[in-house]
């Protein structure tokens, strides 16, 4: 005979595997990336909701960085592909490196002024480890062998709101691998 433990127990761990399946197989919804909000350097917010359905290459940057010019391939594959849909976020980070020591006036002057950058920027943010801003979490949870390992990272989300691709640092914007992988994003319907 069965104490309760043992069924209260064996009814949970029923009830658990049909659940477990469906996601599993792809039936029950995972979360996006479109339910993340990062404040924006304006102050504003950047909600990736506003966003569902387009494709989103996000980056990690910094402002003393041996990438930092970057930023210009960055706003010229926004220029490129904007009208068709894909929007580029970048968030600095003073996680590698301290290479973003500065506030909003800094990294302003460096990404909008020095770089021409139009696309939008968020507050400086954590992207690495357990504090990590929870879109970064998220990322490293669903690619835990392709997180930011150094500034200027670049994750491609599909229409899908999920990783499409990633692209580490040495990756230029204007790479036709991005380029490529940028275009596949925007034609998938």
């Amino acid at each position: 005979m069965m104490d309760r433990r043992t069924l209260l127990f064996a009814a949970l761990a029923g009830a658990a595997a049909p659940m477990a399946r469906a996601h599993a197989d792809g039936g029950m919804s995972r979360i996006s990336a479109y339910a993340f909000t990062f404040p924006a350097l304006s102050g504003d917010d950047i909600r990736l909701a506003a966003y569902t359905g387009k494709p989103l290459l996000v980056v990690n940057t910094a402002s003393l960085c041996g990438y930092t010019p970057q930023y210009a391939g960055l706003q010229e594959l926004w220029g490129e592909f904007r009208a068709r849909g894909l929007t580029v976020i970048g968030v600095p980070s003073n996680d590698f490196g301290g290479q973003e020591p500065g506030g909003a006036n800094e990294i302003t002057e460096t990404a909008n002024h020095q770089y021409g950058v139009t696309f939008p920027i968020a507050a400086k943010a954590v992207v690495v480890g357990a504090k990590a801003h929870p879109f970064y979490r998220w990322a490293a949870e669903a690619r835990p062998r392709e997180v930011p390992r150094w500034n200027f990272h670049k994750y491609l989300i599909g229409r899908d709101g999920y990783i499409a691709e990633v692209f580490p640092s040495a990756v230029e914007p204007t790479d036709t691998r991005i380029k490529t992988a940028v275009a596949r994003a925007l034609a998938d319907s």
